[in-house]
């Protein structure tokens, strides 16, 4: 599915939001290199550039198992609307206690769940490997394939990271992308 990767771009190391917004309410904090989520529904977004086919290596923790958050992929520029993110992209959910397993942590919410559980627990650190080719996408889980699909929506767009209610902390670092040419 991935074909010779050139062009790696560093999104977030832990010591800038330089090339970041925050559409809708809530949002994120730098904390001991870290971006942590407060507040939603709202969406952070690497406003440098869309991305067609591309491999995004996301890593991120919970503060408990009941944390909501996701990642979102290929959506068009949404100005200050988080939802453009969720009704012309996917997102890869994080949520391990969702009731429907179709939200669960590793799916594409709403349109595949995953075909097993891989989350580390609370507190400790997970890693999101997501393939984006044509209309292809795979997720992994801390090395473990969780989920494929095939989607019918855009096949470029931006990036970015959701803080989804009040309750919910989770802190994501080492945000990167490699471009697939």
């Amino acid at each position: 599915m991935v074909a010779a990767m050139e062009d790696h771009v560093v999104l977030f190391d832990g010591t800038s939001t330089d090339g970041w917004r925050m559409a809708g309410p809530g949002g994120f904090d730098l904390v001991d290199g870290t971006l942590e989520s407060h507040g939603g529904m709202g969406l952070l977004w690497y406003t440098g550039r869309p991305f067609a086919d591309f491999v995004l290596d996301v890593h991120w923790a919970v503060a408990r198992a009941t944390d909501n958050s996701g990642v979102f992929l290929r959506f068009p520029d949404p100005g200050d609307d988080p939802w453009v993110a969720v009704h012309h992209g996917y997102e890869v959910q994080i949520h391990d206690t969702a009731p429907e397993t179709v939200h669960q942590t590793g799916g594409i919410y709403s349109f595949a769940a995953p075909s097993r559980a891989a989350s580390n627990p609370a507190g400790a650190w997970n890693h999101f490997r997501i393939v984006c080719v044509g209309q292809d996408y795979a997720v992994a889980l801390n090395g473990l394939a969780v989920t494929t699909f095939t989607g019918s929506r855009s096949t470029e767009g931006f990036v970015g990271i959701q803080n989804h209610d009040p309750s919910s902390r989770v802190r994501f670092r080492r945000i990167a992308v490699t471009v697939v040419q």
